[in-house]
């Protein structure tokens, strides 16, 4: 186990964390097509009990390779706790596969709070607590919020070439953070919701306040009610997916102000929710040619 580390940040109070580590893959022999055995690199899944004030709260299936912002951002976007201030510290010890959080002043009501659940369509860990389909009214994202057409084929083609876990050992998914075009962190898990909720505890410790309404949020899985929800709730307008988008995932963009972009493959795109935050400065010469459907297979 890693010793504790407080972060220092001007004008808030920040949780001390542990900075555990983990293997992200781990290397196994298999049979391939001619009947030979070869050595292969596999994503190193693994499970996090998360306690909070000594009660188990949720085991998350992770890679491990951030588990301190995994927690923040679980309990973030879980609306368990309302801010990085009412958190005093994150323990992750890997012998014993569990994560300690000691807050402040403990979570009101949080038997009833947590009592109610959704199963999502989330691989690794999706299920979430019932209330966050109630209070989506509540988030106001910034209206000035645009991304250029030119900047989303530089985001397209900077995860393209990012060199990653999936190329190794595939079975994971990516997000990552932008700020307009710019690369601000990247993340893989074997869950696309572990991966958001990784980056949305990075961005409440970082509380860099100057880049809102730039952030612009990318990911390989499709964008479903929760990844919609959960990517307003970091404050981020502007969402970019490899893959496609659900019913209610589309309904929730629609109704939040967020600008869904899905099928986002070389210079192909489909914005599905509130173009006006697109500013179409690069329209290809050459007419696609292919159907929408058959441009990519949804992830899972």
């Amino acid at each position: 186990m890693s010793a504790l580390l407080a972060i220092e940040s001007p004008g808030q109070r920040l949780p001390a964390l542990t900075q555990a580590s983990a293997h992200l893959t781990q290397t196994v022999l298999a049979v391939n097509e001619f009947g030979q055995s070869t050595a292969v690199s596999i994503p190193a899944e693994r499970d996090l009990t998360v306690y909070v004030d000594k009660r188990e709260l949720v085991t998350l299936m992770t890679l491990g390779a951030h588990p301190e912002w995994l927690v923040l951002g679980y309990l973030l976007n879980q609306r368990l706790v309302a801010s990085v201030d009412e958190i005093e510290s994150i323990t992750v010890d890997w012998d014993v596969n569990a994560a300690s959080v000691k807050t402040r002043h403990g979570i009101d009501r949080i038997e009833e709070r947590t009592a109610r659940r959704v199963v999502t369509t989330g691989c690794g860990q999706g299920s979430v607590f019932g209330s966050l389909m109630d209070e989506i009214d509540s988030i106001r994202l910034p209206v000035d919020a645009v991304l250029r057409q030119s900047q989303l084929y530089g985001i397209v083609n900077a995860i393209r070439l990012k060199e990653s876990t999936y190329k190794s050992a595939g079975s994971v998914h990516a997000c990552a953070l932008f700020v307009d075009a710019e690369l601000q962190l990247f993340v893989e898990d074997v869950g696309r919701h572990n991966a958001v909720d990784t980056i949305a505890g990075w961005m409440a410790l970082s509380g860099d306040t100057r880049s809102l309404g730039q952030h612009v949020f990318y990911t390989t899985g499709r964008l479903t009610s929760e990844m919609v929800i959960k990517s307003a709730q970091m404050g981020v307008a502007i969402v970019i997916s490899r893959s496609g988008i659900t019913q209610m995932g589309l309904e929730v963009a629609q109704r939040v102000g967020l600008c869904a972009i899905g099928r986002a493959t070389n210079k192909r795109f489909l914005c599905y929710a509130h173009p006006q935050r697109l500013l179409l400065d690069a329209i290809p010469t050459e007419p696609v040619s292919a159907a929408p459907n058959e441009r990519l297979a949804d992830s899972a």
